[in-house]
């Protein structure tokens, strides 16, 4: 087991040592926020490891409260009566779930609704909930801060959509810089004059302006909101793609354009259908594409990134002490999973330093996936053994995660699936191979031998499992044991032990490190 009270940094590698057991960490364990929006209503209730945290509980309610705002200048009276019922709902659950008080804010159709302040008022008599109605900038500030909690030390643009408002914050060296609102919001631009050509001179000038305050933002785009998480399915839909995992999708400026016109295109309820949208969603995408092609042509980023972390995530990032920010929230989460599923929590850390001399040379940026790997290379022991090596592919490939490309998902599912498993051919998930190059691949499937391997030799009384050095040049390899880990080099380590060496082309050599008997006079 770890020790807890061991000083930091000592024999825990780069990634330092885990912060979830921190009583600061401890207090943040189940935390609810509830986002009240001008086209939904959303309460999320996060727990488990608190730099990483999987969602306890989600529920959304379309409630529309910005429909025809621009027009009354008051709340959606029908989308009112739904949101307070809402409301209720999520006070008694948070009251079920005997946490703290639920964090509520509101945005852009409260803020601007002359009935605004009487739906607050109402809410906190009905149900005890105090609301704090916060201002375009605090929300773009919000919501960048959510991108934050999934990429530290992030930079770029977030661009954050919801039905009545449109955000962009600049994010440099982990924290949030220039940051404007706007009225691009779907909801808001029915009601722009001029029909389609009206509205495109409109949102142009508009985003001119944007443009003006922000100064040049070539870098990464990151898009937030449901409509734009809607129009990154379509991508997905129209482009085949394999990894159905919308957090850190990635789109260029010419997907983008060619997603647009193919929603422009297709019949809408056959499109909501294959890309299981609702129609009340589908109904504001294609104006949010309208909005998406003018940011898109005016800053010109070099990628786009899709974030599912937004306002709510961003609230949460706001109650964090600053050293639990800082932390890698893919190894948090991997710690979190080993101590809570592992059948020996702590040996993955004795794996990770047994099977690294492998991967010597390996930028920091694959060492800590392969830090992640050696964490989780037991948590689905109580699969059905001839399953296991699927639910570890599934469990990382779909798992919430922050701090994760595509391919990395599909690398550490890889290593997983050759720790229970030595072949990949014939498995349902060879389409979502093509993520990774042949490099990739093979490097996947060494660790997950050495973890396959490895995994045999449990310590004995805190002893180290072994030691394996690695010649690459020479295709040499060598394992050293303790004369009383002998014992445990038996059939079925041999094989797995040769296996590994198969995979790495290489000559092979195992010595066992005689006790030295104390000299008798």
């Amino acid at each position: 087991m770890d020790d807890p009270n061991a000083p930091a940094g000592q024999d825990w590698g780069p990634f330092g040592r885990p912060l979830f057991n921190d009583p600061s960490s401890r207090a943040l364990s189940r935390v609810g926020v509830v986002d009240i929006g001008s086209n939904s209503v959303r309460m999320v209730v996060f727990d488990g490891a608190a730099r990483s945290p999987a969602y306890f509980f989600n529920e959304k309610i379309m409630c529309a409260l910005g429909a025809g705002l621009s027009e009354t200048g008051r709340l959606n009276p029908e989308g009112r009566v739904r949101a307070l019922a809402a409301m209720r709902r999520f006070q008694r659950l948070a009251e079920g779930m005997d946490m703290p008080p639920l964090t509520a804010v509101a945005t852009a159709a409260v803020r601007e609704a002359e009935d605004g302040p009487d739906f607050v008022a109402e809410v906190e008599r009905e149900t005890g909930v105090k609301i704090f109605v916060i201002d375009g900038e605090e929300e773009a500030r919000l919501s960048a801060q959510g991108v934050l909690l999934g990429w530290p030390g992030s930079y770029g643009l977030v661009c954050d959509i919801g039905g009545s408002s449109m955000e962009l914050a600049e994010i440099a060296g982990g924290a949030v810089k220039r940051r404007v609102t706007s009225k691009l919001g779907p909801l808001k631009l029915k009601d722009v004059p001029g029909g389609k050509k009206g509205r495109r001179e409109y949102i142009a000038d508009t985003v001119a302006e944007l443009a003006e305050v922000m100064g040049s933002q070539r870098n990464r785009l990151f898009l937030v909101g449901g409509s734009w998480r809607a129009i990154a399915r379509v991508d997905m839909e129209r482009r085949g793609y394999p990894l159905h995992v919308l957090h850190e999708y990635r789109m260029t400026r010419k997907s983008v354009s060619a997603t647009l016109a193919y929603i422009a295109e297709t019949d809408p309820d056959e499109l909501r259908k294959r890309c299981g949208l609702s129609a009340q969603r589908m109904a504001l995408v294609p104006l949010a594409g309208e909005v998406l092609k003018q940011v898109v042509k005016t800053f010109q980023p070099h990628d786009i990134a899709v974030s599912s972390y937004g306002i709510r995530e961003g609230m949460l990032y706001e109650q964090m002490p600053q050293k639990l920010r800082e932390r890698d929230p893919l190894i948090e989460a991997s710690y979190f999973s080993e101590a809570k599923d592992a059948r020996l929590p702590g040996f993955g850390r004795s794996l990770y330093q047994f099977v690294l001399p492998l991967f010597k040379s390996a930028p920091l940026e694959r060492k800590r996936l392969i830090k992640a790997a050696c964490l989780m290379h037991d948590v689905s022991w109580r699969a059905h053994p001839d399953y296991r090596a699927e639910a570890c592919f599934d469990n990382v490939t779909r798992a919430n995660l922050g701090g994760l490309r595509h391919s990395e998902r599909v690398f550490l599912g890889l290593s997983l699936l050759h720790r229970y498993r030595n072949s990949r051919s014939g498995t349902r998930f060879e389409p979502m191979f093509d993520l990774l190059d042949e490099k990739s691949m093979k490097e996947a499937e060494i660790l997950g031998k050495a973890m396959r391997f490895g995994a045999m030799l449990w310590p004995q009384n805190d002893q180290p499992i072994g030691e394996l050095r690695w010649f690459p040049k020479k295709k040499f390899l060598q394992l050293f044991l303790e004369q009383d880990s002998e014992a445990l080099f038996g059939e079925v380590a041999e094989a797995r032990f040769k296996s590994l060496a198969k995979s790495l082309d290489a000559e092979t050599e195992v010595k066992i490190r005689r006790a030295t008997r104390p000299h008798q006079p």
